[in-house]
């Protein structure tokens, strides 16, 4: 996987990840926070991963302890298909800008800027802007 250490993403501010996912993708997770013990936000969408078929699983991570899982409806993925994703923040949550869909998920650490990013599993990254 992909993992860049000391940024300084403020508010407001775009994590912008172009990528492919992978033909025979099961499922891929970007992750942002403060480090890899202390997620805002744990984005993994799962094709066909841990009982979970075409779904999204969020989560958040603190001191090395996950939270609740949150499942989302939408599904925009497929295999083998490109991915432009947008992710920014704010003191009250998370959002994940989609071409298809957006999706929020609560700022649970309270986190006032991301510092940490991480991208794993069937997914090549091709760039990543932060605008």
């Amino acid at each position: 996987g992909l993992v860049v250490t000391l940024l300084d993403i403020q508010p407001g501010e775009c994590i912008k990840i172009k990528g492919m996912i992978l033909p025979n993708a099961k499922e891929f997770a970007v992750n942002v926070g403060k480090d890899s013990a202390n997620l805002l936000l744990h984005f993994n969408p799962r094709f066909d991963c841990l009982g979970d078929v075409n779904t999204i699983v969020c989560n958040s991570k603190e001191d090395g302890t996950w939270g609740d899982e949150e499942r989302k409806a939408e599904f925009p993925f497929q295999q083998g298909n490109k991915v432009e994703m947008c992710i920014s923040f704010n003191e009250a949550e998370a959002t994940v800008k989609l071409p298809e869909v957006e999706l929020q998920f609560s700022n649970r650490l309270g986190l006032g800027k991301i510092e940490y990013l991480s991208v794993e599993g069937d997914f090549s990254v091709k760039a990543i802007y932060f605008s």
